[in-house]
């Protein structure tokens, strides 16, 4: 009898062991250091570029999440896509714009970066731009050109926020800092219902 004791006190030490070890990446599941934020009409709704012979329809949020994924990990590291259930030390919200000039086949992107930190202050906005040259008739060629385009203008984002000294300090600080105060200090993506509402742009420039 006091054999069998021993052994469920064994085997429940054991089992406590293994659920808490279990535990410990669920607590830090859904976190990163750096989130980035692209609006969902930006998913849902097709933008139009224009020529006199082909009309272009296509989703901004797939393609500028793509570019900047890749882009910011280069960049910062530790980098998500954000969900709700997601907080992180840092989040930028990521803005896209496009046109094409048919008359000069040139595609004219426009990325705005707008940085928030710890409990959703707003700590910097960056403008990045940039121009590539195409043909809007050609599918793949134009799928080619929006991605170099928009990837250009994410790439002179990025230059412009680690050119800016201070928020590379207050960005740094918080990646860096593992105090307790940073870590409870995290943005939830939650929050951006609560940012200022940015002009929507549904369907064309």
């Amino acid at each position: 009898m006091k054999m069998n004791v021993i052994k469920l006190i064994a085997l429940l030490a054991i089992g406590s062991s293994v659920n808490a070890y279990a535990a410990e990446p669920a607590a830090t599941q859904g976190s990163s250091q750096l989130l980035m934020y692209i609006q969902p009409v930006d998913y849902s709704n097709p933008i139009r570029l224009w020529s006199p012979y082909q009309d272009y329809w296509f989703y901004q949020g797939p393609v500028v999440e793509k570019v900047a994924l890749s882009t910011f990990t280069k960049a910062y590291g530790d980098v998500g896509m954000c969900e709700s259930n997601q907080s992180g030390n840092a989040l930028v919200w990521l803005q896209p714009k496009l046109f094409y000039n048919p008359q000069v086949q040139l595609f004219f992107g426009e990325v705005t970066a707008d940085v928030y930190k710890g409990v959703g202050e707003h700590i910097g906005e960056y403008v990045g731009k940039s121009q590539v040259r195409g043909f809007l008739n050609m599918h793949m060629q134009a799928e080619a050109s929006i991605e170099k385009v928009y990837a250009g203008a994410i790439a002179d984002v990025v230059a412009k926020m680690q050119a800016d000294s201070a928020l590379q300090a207050n960005i740094n600080s918080h990646i860096n800092n593992k105090s307790q105060q940073y870590q409870t200090d995290k943005s939830p993506c939650a929050m951006v219902t609560l940012f200022p509402t940015k002009k929507i742009r549904v369907m064309s420039f």
